[in-house]
């Protein structure tokens, strides 16, 4: 009976990769670029908003390359400070001092209301603010390029106000997110030219370390399995999908879909966010950065192991039943390849080898183009299913940490399921 199991698990897993290679909206490409695009007749005001909680070791790499984009329409910087305890505030005002050019606002909204996320109650009160101040006249101090501090008291009654002085579009962007100078103005060109309510790009993530090679190209690979890019930019599609450190949103699609409050106790904020504005009618585009980078660290890999537990059973909507599905399949598409084809040639069993082996070489294959995208060796591919394995870890342990009433915890924070709140 144990050949069988073998041998059925196989070819199954066989049968899974020539299925996901072929099916799965060319999940494996990374030629998913900006779209064409053509520059408008008229530049559309632009609000930054940047949500920022103890963020001041990576602000000095990332800040400034907002501060300095060149973007030939009105732009301005909205920078939350999230209850920071490290003077991300202060060195923000800093940076704005020593980057003069797009003028900066720095405010703090305080603690969350129940039911929200620290990052979507920051988005919600930047979004209000940007939309209160965007159309009033420059002051001396920010056309001389240097910051202003605002209150939060400015953004009483401002949620839902909407004038033809808002910013026609948001740049939702987080605080690890650097931008080279042209980002922006290629994002709006993008937008206008394909009529696109929300253009997303998954910046490219540090690769700097051992483990940061061995996990980061894959977490971007696996994100790209579930979510197909090229589905998510089908017309009428059903598939909805973001990633939150880089979001150009028009104001009015923001408006109409009722973000950020229709998600606010979303973990997984981006893909919300994609959800919420295809829903209201919008129009939405996912794809890979070329000139958009995080420079946040993870040089252990206990700080992976974080950032991918912190969300992976929100991911699958807290539900044991859909975290053993999703086990179980890890195991067969992942880890069965390399053990079929070991155990195939240990046992001289041809049949059993070919068919794990052939997963495998699929499997490596399909992940070379995600390595090349990151300018990773090749050498890594089939190592894939080690990788894998730790992300099945991952997975059980942000179940268990959600059990233990720790799950969805960041930067001092822990959130309870949307049910819960």
């Amino acid at each position: 009976m144990g050949p069988l199991i073998a041998a059925c698990a196989a070819y199954a897993s066989l049968a899974a990769w020539l299925w996901l290679t072929l099916a799965q909206g060319m999940f494996w490409r990374t030629d998913v670029r900006l779209p064409p695009r053509t520059a408008p007749d008229r530049w559309p005001s632009v609000a930054v908003v940047v949500p920022a909680r103890d963020e001041a070791a990576v602000l000095p790499y990332s800040l400034p390359s907002l501060l300095t984009q060149d973007y030939p329409g009105r732009v301005e910087v909205v920078l939350v400070d999230d209850g920071s305890t490290d003077g991300t505030a202060e060195l923000a005002l800093r940076l704005a001092r020593e980057n003069p050019g797009v003028p900066l606002t720095v405010t703090s909204p305080g603690d969350p209301a129940p039911g929200w996320t620290g990052k979507l109650w920051a988005l919600r009160h930047g979004i209000a603010l940007a939309r209160a101040a965007h159309g009033t006249a420059p002051t001396a101090a920010d056309a001389s390029g240097t910051t202003r501090t605002t209150d939060t008291a400015r953004l009483a009654g401002t949620a839902n106000t909407a004038d033809a002085t808002e910013p026609e579009y948001l740049l939702l962007t987080d605080a690890d997110i650097a931008h080279e100078p042209d980002s922006l103005r290629e994002l709006v060109a993008a937008a206008t030219s394909a009529d696109l309510d929300l253009v997303s790009q998954m910046a490219r993530l540090r690769t700097a370390g051992v483990w940061e090679r061995l996990i980061v190209p894959a977490f971007v690979y696996f994100f790209a399995q579930l979510y197909p890019f090229r589905w998510v930019n089908r017309p009428a599609s059903r598939t909805a999908a973001a990633a939150g450190g880089c979001v150009l949103l028009r104001t009015a699609a923001a408006v109409r879909a009722g973000v950020p409050d229709c998600i606010r106790q979303a973990v997984i904020d981006d893909v919300s966010l994609a959800r919420a504005v295809q829903a209201s009618g919008g129009r939405i585009w996912l794809g890979l950065a070329e000139r958009v980078d995080s420079v946040r660290p993870y040089p252990a890999l206990a700080d992976l192991w974080r950032m991918v537990a912190r969300s992976a059973y929100a991911q699958l909507r807290h539900q044991p039943l859909l975290l053993a599905a999703t086990v179980a399949g890890l195991v067969l598409v992942y880890l069965v390849p390399p053990a079929a084809f070991l155990a195939g040639l240990a046992a001289d069993r041809p049949a059993l080898a070919w068919a794990g082996g052939l997963a495998w070489l699929l499997m490596a294959g399909t992940y070379l183009p995600m390595l090349r995208h990151y300018r990773q060796p090749a050498v890594l591919a089939p190592l894939l299913p080690l990788t894998a394995f730790l992300y099945l870890l991952m997975t059980v342990d942000s179940a268990v940490q959600h059990y233990r009433g720790r799950g969805a915890a960041w930067k001092g924070r822990t959130y309870a399921r949307p049910t819960d709140a």
